[in-house]
């Protein structure tokens, strides 16, 4: 709950500082004082974006402070997930520079506004005049019944499997595009694939080719050439081998009588055995290389094949051809595969789609209980705040298509005669009649979120007497389990406070005092009687704050 709330340079106030009581604290002032800058101040602490005229003082900063004591609310995961210092009597506080630049921080440690909002929103409930539109709204009828029908984990669960199923069409669609555009092109496809099978190529035979060719373009010179060099090796007496071989006979005859003969012996013989390799290598090339036209005119026609499928798809050698053909062929691929992968999707569509549905009709079957105890809640209260005749229904209408909050669509419908059918409440109810309803609707849910604090800004507006006097004892009852400021102009709701606050401008300055037991009588007869205080208006004051 709020323990403390300091205001410096915002608007219209100087210095504010209030400290608030754990339960029902009250807050009047004349129209104009500055009631609705003191929320403002408190919704920039809870998050909201700073608007232009924050500032008072253009020379110094604008700050905001608020002390929660959080101990009772188990908010400590929330810290922790957070990245902050948890600490049961937190401070937040907003700072705005002259430029318009704001920080925030909590507990000393700097956030941001996403955070704090989230954080604002397990503190405090701020209900303002304006939020009685939200009536009309469905995202608050639908959070209202959630709140009351126990849905949370189910609501959880259904959402992941809405998104994943959304997820899942949305995915069906780009196949089914894709699919479309890739058809455009199969026959051309089909075609280049076929060209890439037809050529069967194979990894590194190029080069081969290219070296195969330079043999088979020039071998005549080469057989010339090689026939030479046998003759010279081989012929008889006359070849090299021979005469070599005579030579190491030779040497090795005077070896014993010659010191260097055996090394010498041994080179020649190592010369000859390299030079019989080369001749054997010789005579088996003579052999292998012969003129062949036929196979020179399909080594050219290959090569030339080659180097024509690299020119028409752009790449400069045969690995990046060879890739273009793998890739021609995956899209082929998944044109074939595509009715396949199109139904696969279908089928987890429809997979998920019947798990969304269970689980939004468990859902529905929880928000027509909590419809139920909804509407006679309310009911009761409207009856304790002089509406006896009043009738407040809940319409859950379960639809066919699923929706991010399940498959209802929910309606709040009211009449203020029991002899008139109820109808949606934000076309028939009165601004005093749409009062009491959130009233109650607050009240009812106030119970259930377990809010440290709830604000109400005038929800009393348009009521008088004794159904202000009925307002008053529901905000005070509600007061008795969570902290509640209430903002009124009604002399009823106002005497019902453990703590009274008067907001008053003096010198074009916003100022908050805390009113003293007779203060409080003479403030209270105000509201009474007007700006002329009678004495039966204070005797009607002190029975009141009796």
């Amino acid at each position: 709950m709020l323990r403390r709330l300091t205001v410096e340079n915002y608007a219209l106030i100087e210095r504010l500082d209030m400290e608030l009581d754990a339960h029902l604290n009250i807050i009047t002032g004349e129209t104009g004082a500055g009631k609705s800058i003191l929320l403002g101040a408190l919704g920039l602490l809870m998050g909201n974006k700073n608007e232009s005229g924050t500032i008072r003082d253009e020379s110094r900063n604008c700050i905001i402070e608020g002390v929660f004591d959080i101990e009772a609310y188990g908010l400590e995961a929330f810290f922790e997930d957070s990245d902050l210092d948890y600490e049961p009597q937190t401070v937040i506080r907003r700072m705005i520079s002259p430029s318009g630049k704001s920080r925030a921080f909590v507990n000393d440690m700097p956030v941001q506004l996403a955070t704090l909002r989230e954080l604002g929103a397990r503190l405090i409930d701020i209900h303002s005049q304006h939020q009685n539109l939200v009536l009309s709204n469905e995202d608050f009828r639908i959070k209202a019944i959630d709140s009351l029908s126990a849905t949370a984990e189910k609501t959880s669960a259904y959402r992941e499997k809405y998104n994943a199923l959304r997820a899942a069409e949305r995915n069906l669609k780009e196949l089914q595009d894709a699919a479309e555009i890739m058809r455009r092109d199969e026959e051309w496809l089909r075609y280049q694939v076929e060209e890439f099978e037809a050529a069967a190529l194979r990894a590194g035979e190029l080069d081969e080719s290219l070296e195969e060719l330079k043999v088979l373009e020039n071998a005549d010179q080469i057989g010339e050439a090689l026939t030479s060099l046998r003759n010279i090796l081989d012929a008889e007496q006359l070849g090299v081998l021979e005469q070599l071989s005579a030579a190491e006979n030779a040497i090795m005859r005077v070896k014993d009588s010659y010191p260097r003969g055996a090394e010498i012996a041994e080179r020649l013989h190592s010369v000859i055995q390299e030079l019989k390799d080369v001749s054997a290598t010789v005579g088996d090339d003579s052999e292998r290389i012969d003129t062949d036209p036929e196979r020179l005119q399909r080594l050219t026609e290959r090569v030339n094949m080659i180097y024509s499928m690299c020119q028409k798809h752009r790449v400069k050698d045969l690995t990046e051809l060879m890739a273009v053909g793998e890739r021609l062929a995956e899209q082929l691929s998944a044109i074939t595969h595509s009715d396949e992968n199109i139904d696969n999707c279908r089928r987890q569509i429809e997979a998920l789609r019947n798990e969304a549905t269970n689980m939004a009709g468990e859902i529905h079957a929880l928000r027509e209980k909590g419809a139920k105890v909804m509407s006679e809640s309310v009911e009761g209260m409207l009856a304790l705040l002089g509406m006896s005749d009043g009738r407040f229904t809940v319409e859950i209408q379960q639809c066919e298509e699923l929706l991010p909050t399940g498959c209802d669509k929910i309606r709040f419908l009211f009449s203020a005669n029991s002899k008139v059918s109820p109808a949606p409440i934000e076309k028939v109810a009165s601004g005093g009649e749409i009062s009491r309803v959130m009233l109650a609707l607050k009240a009812l849910l106030a119970e259930k979120s377990k809010l440290p604090t709830i604000i109400f800004d005038e929800i009393d507006t348009g009521v008088s007497g004794r159904i202000a006097d009925a307002m008053g004892d529901i905000i005070c009852a509600l007061a008795k389990n969570m902290q509640v400021v209430s903002i009124t102009h009604l002399p009823q709701v106002a005497s019902k406070g453990d703590t009274h606050f008067v907001v008053y401008k003096q010198d074009s300055r916003t100022n908050i005092t805390l009113l003293s037991a007779e203060e409080r009588i003479e403030e209270v007869a105000k509201m009474l009687s007007g700006s002329e205080v009678t004495s039966a208006a204070l005797e009607q004051a002190r029975l009141l704050l009796r």
